[in-house]
């Protein structure tokens, strides 16, 4: 099977594969797909349904809890106990009462979900001014009265019944006690039937709100609003469902109901959200979706397989573009161009391959420049020996001789010039060593400080230098007879152009992953020609200067070893100094 595959062309394998694993397993996957778009739209509106329920719930929660604060403010009211018990001996003194107690119409006018606020209590001497109301016996008969009267908590009722002040809302009824006077009025607080609606108008099924006893407080149909659940022909008691949503007959067809139950907060009753919806217009329409559904996935088969077979064309034909440019490389042919355009993987293996191309001749232009900058950088170290060793035709006779010198010295008594012979016999030794490629910082600063306590016993005061070193950085390796070439530079350079005495010093530091070395002198310095004659100088210069290690040497290996950023930086004015500095990587970097 494998070799038959490998044996049919690209665009074959790709109209097979096309076929094998996009149509067939696409019609398939679609025709189980289309049978269950029924019970999925019909999930979504059950989702969708019991998620606005809540959120009605939620509203509603909202709402009803600024009459619960209210009535809790009214209950250690003690205006109000004091307007509700006073016997008024008068209509006159009642009515100059009422005007003084303004607490109720503040109230509803502050919350636009309260409409009204009234408080029943038995007291002969009140009249009926719509909100302070005395006790009549149909008041006392009313079931909401008599649960009131029951207990403490809060109670959430249809106030339907009362032909002098219907109140026909929904309502909070709440038992007032005035322990002081051993009695209890009720305080009705009716809510904005407005408001209740506003929170249902936007449904998009039949959604109801309605109390214990089974009226209707609130509805997306305002008209339903004080009907009871019973006297609705639905075929089922909603009043005894319990949470959540329900499959059942309505009205001889399919439904759903969702029922959500809200108690709040300290209430001693309860609201059901109710919403109803038939399955058969959902169902409607999920089948026509999945019937246009089908269609589109055929019509959208047939567009991909005529662009399969169109894409299969100009695959193949690019691909055997770029094949006889790869038969042209393996001829030997550096000079191919691939033009196979196009972004994606062809056109980027086109460009590739003239990447590819470029490396090669690149890479072989870079080994010839590698090689030649090897030999360079080894005939400078080379260099670097021939110059130590131009003047030393016997060495250790010379050692010998200086070390014989220095005992006499010491012997009668000249202790710095025994200290200056021996510094120089130090210094000379440490020249003869240097044939490696690279010394550690502590060595080359060795005969850093042999070269100044020398140059020091020569110019006496006219030489000062100082050292500042990193203890840390001693370890690193460089190459050698790096800092003492640009020492010796700044020393002769300094004394020889100023007649006053002149100051060296070395600074060396560690900065991120760097250690900086800066050689500075308060000589003379240059001028900016003379600067710039000196920085053209380095670039590529092999000679040396008087017999001593040039700075174009010194500048040719830094930048051999570590790479261009860590070469020679010069910088100097006239009459003021001058400052050589050059950085080492802590980790050698690949140049």
């Amino acid at each position: 099977m494998v070799r038959l595959l490998n044996d049919l062309k690209l665009k074959h394998k790709l109209l097979i594969t096309y076929i094998v694993v996009v149509m067939l397993p696409v019609l398939i996957v679609g025709g189980a797909i289309t049978g269950h778009f029924r019970q999925q739209a019909m999930e979504r509106a059950i989702e969708q349904t019991t998620n606005d329920v809540k959120k009605i719930k939620t509203q509603l929660e909202n709402m009803l809890r600024v009459p619960t604060d209210l009535s809790n403010t009214f209950m250690f009211d003690k205006t109000l106990e004091r307007m509700a018990t006073v016997q008024y001996p008068s209509v006159f003194e009642l009515t100059k009462a009422y005007l003084s107690y303004d607490d109720f119409k503040e109230y509803v006018q502050l919350y636009r979900g309260i409409s009204a606020i009234r408080f029943y209590y038995d007291n002969p001497t009140l009249i009926n001014n719509l909100e302070l109301i005395p006790l009549e016996e149909a008041t006392r008969s009313a079931l909401w009265y008599q649960r009131a009267m029951e207990t403490k908590s809060i109670g959430w009722f249809y106030v339907a019944d009362g032909d002098d002040f219907p109140a026909r809302k929904l309502s909070l009824v709440r038992q007032i006690p005035f322990p002081e006077h051993r009695s209890s009025g009720v305080l009705m607080i009716v809510l904005n039937q407005e408001e209740l609606n506003r929170m249902l108008g936007q449904e998009q099924f039949e959604t109801l709100i309605f109390d214990e006893q089974g009226y209707i407080v609130a509805g997306k149909n305002p008209n339903l609003v004080g009907k009871t659940i019973h006297q609705l022909d639905y075929g089922i008691d909603l009043h005894q469902q319990p949470s959540g949503a329900h499959k059942m007959e309505m009205q001889g067809e399919p439904s759903y109901v969702v029922v959500e139950d809200l108690i709040p907060e300290s209430s001693m009753n309860g609201l059901k959200i109710v919403s109803v919806f038939a399955t058969k217009a959902i169902v409607k329409d999920a089948n026509q979706v999945s019937l246009l559904g089908l269609l589109f996935i055929l019509l959208v088969l047939f567009i991909a397989l005529l662009f399969v077979y169109i894409v299969s064309f100009l695959m193949t034909n690019r691909l055997l573009r770029l094949s006889r440019h790869f038969n042209r490389l393996a001829l030997g042919d550096l000079a191919v161009v691939s033009s196979v355009d196009g972004n994606d993987e062809i056109g980027q293996l086109s460009r590739q391959f003239n990447y590819m191309v470029e490396s090669i001749n690149l890479l072989m232009n870079q080994v010839v420049e590698k090689t030649e900058q090897n030999n360079a950088l080894e005939i400078a170290q080379r260099e670097i020996k021939l110059k130590m060793l131009a003047s030393q035709i016997n060495p250790h006779f010379l050692f010998n001789s200086l070390e014989s010198i220095r005992m006499n010295a010491h012997l009668k008594g000249e202790k710095e010039i025994a200290n200056v012979v021996r510094l120089l016999g130090k210094l000379m030794r440490k020249n003869l060593e240097v044939g490696r490629d690279q010394i550690m910082l502590k060595e080359e600063l060795e005969m850093v400080r042999s070269y100044l306590e020398i140059q020091k016993f020569r110019y006496e005061d006219r030489l000062e230098y100082e050292l500042v070193i990193d203890r840390k950085l001693e370890g690193i390796f460089m190459p050698p007879l790096i800092i003492q070439p640009l020492v010796e530079n700044a020393v002769v350079h300094g004394v020889e152009n100023k007649e006053g005495g002149v100051h060296v010093k070395l600074l060396i530091q560690a900065a991120n992953d760097f250690a900086e070395i800066s050689i500075q002198d308060d000589g003379m310095g240059m001028t900016l020609e003379r600067l710039e004659e000196v920085r053209r100088s380095m670039v590529g210069a092999h000679a040396a200067v008087d017999n001593r290690i040039g700075l174009g040497n010194v500048q040719q290996r830094l930048v051999m070893t570590f790479g261009e950023q860590h070469g020679l930086k010069i910088s100097s004015e006239y009459g003021k100094g001058t400052e050589i500095s050059f950085t080492i990587p802590l980790r050698r970097e690949q140049v």
